[in-house]
This record gives C-alpha cells, sequence and structure tokens, in this order.
C-alpha cells in the first residue's frame, strides 16, 4: 500500500475512524440498559429513532438536494437497499450475542473483520500492502485461527458480524452519496420493516417502549448511538484506504474483548490470550510500518533526490 497517498494522511477520514470504532467498542455498556428489549425488537426501534435524527442533520446541512437526487438514481437506492439490509442483519446478530453472553464471539467477529476489509481492498480495489503489512495480515490471521479453533459452535456469530460489516463498508466505499444522505436513504429503506416489526412484538408481547420512561428512553438513545458512529464510519470508508480502515477497527473488539473480561466476567482462556496478543502485535507493526512511510515520504518532499 503507497503510504505517500493523501488519503492516507487524511486526518478527517482518521479522527472519524476513531471516534467510530470507540463508540462501538463501549457499545455493550449501553446494550446492558436495554437488555431486557428482544434483538429484533430494540434493532426495530434502533432504525426508527435513527431516521428523524438523520433527516435533521441533513436539513441542518441542508443536504436535501444531494439527499433527492440520490432518491431519484435506482442504482445508488439499489446498492443502498444492499448496504442497509446487511447492516440490518449485522446488528440482530450482534445485540442478540451481547443479550445472550456471547460477547468474545461478538469480538472476534470484529477481529475477523478487518481480514475481510484486506481481502476485498486488495481483490476488489486493488490496494496494495507492504511486505511488513502481509506480515502483519499474517500473524493476525494466526490470531484469529487460535481464536476459532476454541469458539467452534459461535464460529457462525463471528463469521455472520464479520463478512456482513465487510460488505457493508465495501458498498459505503464505492457507493457516490455523502455518509448524512446514504444512512439516511438506508435508514428510510428500513422504516417499513422495522415498523412491522415493533408492531408485532406490542401486539404478542407488549411493546418495550411502554415498560418505563427510562426504558423508553433508553431506546431512543440507540438512535443516537447508531446514527453518529455509523456517519463516522462512512466518512472514514469514503476517505481512508479501506485495508487500513481494517486495521484501524481491531480498537473497537479490543475494547469489547476488555469488557467480556471486566465487566461482564466472562472466564479468558490461554487461545484467547494467545489471539489477543498476536491482533496487537499484527496492529503495531502495520501501524509501524504506516508510520515509517509516511517519515519517509515527507523527507523526500524536504530534501527530494537529486
Amino acid at each position: 500500500m503507497d503510504a505517500g497517498g493523501p488519503s492516507q494522511h487524511d486526518r478527517k477520514g482518521l479522527a472519524a475512524a476513531f471516534g467510530a470504532y470507540i463508540i462501538w467498542g463501549f457499545l455493550p455498556l449501553y446494550l446492558i440498559l436495554v437488555q431486557t428489549v428482544p434483538a429484533f425488537e430494540f434493532v426495530g426501534w434502533r432504525i426508527i429513532w435513527t431516521l428523524p435524527l438523520c433527516l435533521l442533520i441533513a436539513l441542518f446541512r441542508k443536504q436535501g438536494g444531494e439527499l433527492r437526487a440520490a432518491l431519484g438514481n435506482r442504482r445508488t437506492v439499489g446498492w443502498l437497499a444492499l448496504s442497509a439490509s446487511l447492516i440490518a442483519v449485522n446488528w440482530v446478530v450482534y445485540v442478540w450475542a451481547i443479550q445472550t453472553g456471547e460477547v468474545y464471539a461478538a469480538s472476534l467477529g470484529y477481529y475477523i473483520n478487518p481480514l475481510v476489509n484486506v481481502l476485498l481492498g486488495t481483490a476488489l480495489l486493488g490496494e496494495r500492502l507492504t511486505r511488513p503489512q502481509w506480515l502483519a495480515v499474517g500473524i493476525a490471521a494466526v490470531g484469529v485461527s487460535l481464536l476459532a479453533a476454541g469458539a467452534v459452535t459461535t464460529l457462525w456469530i463471528s463469521l455472520t458480524l464479520a463478512l456482513t460489516f465487510g460488505t457493508y463498508g465495501l458498498i459505503r466505499k464505492r457507493v457516490v452519496v455523502g455518509s448524512v444522505p446514504g444512512l439516511t436513504i438506508e435508514s428510510l429503506l428500513l422504516l417499513l420493516p422495522s415498523i412491522g416489526v415493533v408492531w408485532y412484538y406490542a401486539q404478542t408481547q407488549g411493546s418495550s417502549f411502554a415498560v418505563s420512561t427510562e426504558l423508553s428512553l433508553s431506546i431512543m438513545l440507540g438512535g443516537v448511538l447508531t446514527a453518529v458512529p455509523l456517519l463516522m464510519f462512512a466518512i472514514a470508508a469514503r476517505k481512508l484506504p479501506y485495508s487500513m480502515l481494517g486495521f484501524i477497527q481491531f480498537l473497537a473488539p479490543s475494547i469489547v474483548f476488555i469488557l467480556g473480561l471486566t465487566v461482564f466476567d466472562k472466564p479468558l482462556h490461554p487461545a484467547e490470550i494467545a489471539c489477543f496478543a498476536c491482533i496487537w502485535l499484527a496492529a503495531a507493526i502495520f501501524v509501524w510500518d504506516l508510520v515509517a512511510r509516511s517519515r519517509k515520504q515527507a523527507a523526500r518532499q524536504v530534501f527530494p533526490p537529486r
């Protein structure tokens, strides 16, 4: 990967990526507040409360014209329908995994995701990795393999999370639409199914939104915690190389991993410790290579070869 390209020095993209992954890393703490809400119903409410926030942001940023233009483009709407479906599946599986105590399976999914990003970035986007970066990929793959070997029964959770979010990010990177209009259209496309889901639960089990004021406010907060990091991610996906974005993503599952060990009090097995060590070694090599190449590029600009 050419570290001298301007996209890799985009501070806005880096800030957006770190912001999104930090929020996602601590999301399990929020899910404790809504753990009594069934996963499907919660995701339905999550989408319902995301849409008005997106519309307000689009109005504030005067992006109504861009939103209407995107809605008038069948190709764009088609791709966003696919990305909306992928993120909806991702949300349901993730919420269900946290609610059922499969915290490490959820964490593993987002450890695998960067490897999916690297694969997609090199295979479909023509991105190239340096030798140290390929070494980092190999070490990360070894770590994930160690953890996966001891988690066969829950591996479907991890693979579903990794593949759905990896493909979602690829689509959002390629579709020519702004982050706010894109998420607004995704939420709009999912609105009717979401209303159907929450209506079903209201008719069969009773609506969780009517249980208490505290729970209702917690459910509404889900719209903010959905829209903000996804908007940040969409910005980062457009401005950063996809494989680089994948390695920054190791931040989120690392936070989830630590929460699983501390807050959720899940036992940590030797294979999980080995995986954790491999992942951070891989991330360190990847970041070291980016910094080293960035410094060389800066030195060449200050002292150009004669």
